[in-house]
């Protein structure tokens, strides 16, 4: 029984409806590139960091909410003008957030488990 939800979404809306949906909640967003029907993503940092970022779940806080969210083919989000590089600021994936803070970890910060854990416990 875990004591936070996990929600998987795929697409800049789905992202925004599952925030909308959980209003008031202490959400981790977790944004990956698409996978393929074997479940491998087309970006290799977001294969290597996703066991980390797992590894590290267990210390999320009570009642949190772990959004993973796939971003896009990879044409999608090399455009400039995606709404994940346009509204939320992304830079690259994976990008692990808090959202609603300035918290966030970029591509290689996400296979650092030690940061992981640092995010999903300082208050």
């Amino acid at each position: 029984m875990s004591l936070y939800e996990e929600v998987s979404v795929r697409g800049y809306e789905e992202f925004c409806q599952a925030v909308s949906d959980r209003k008031g909640k202490d959400i981790f967003a977790y944004f990956s590139g698409d996978k393929d029907a074997q479940g491998k993503s087309w970006c290799p940092d977001c294969v290597k960091a996703e066991p980390v970022v797992r590894g590290e779940m267990k210390h999320l806080p009570e009642d949190s909410v772990f959004i993973y969210c796939q971003v896009g083919e990879r044409t999608y989000w090399k455009d400039p003008n995606n709404e994940f590089k346009k509204n939320l600021k992304l830079s690259g994936v994976p990008t692990l957030l808090r959202y609603g803070t300035p918290q966030k970890l970029v591509e290689d910060e996400c296979l650092k488990s030690y940061l992981v854990k640092m995010m999903f416990t300082e208050e």
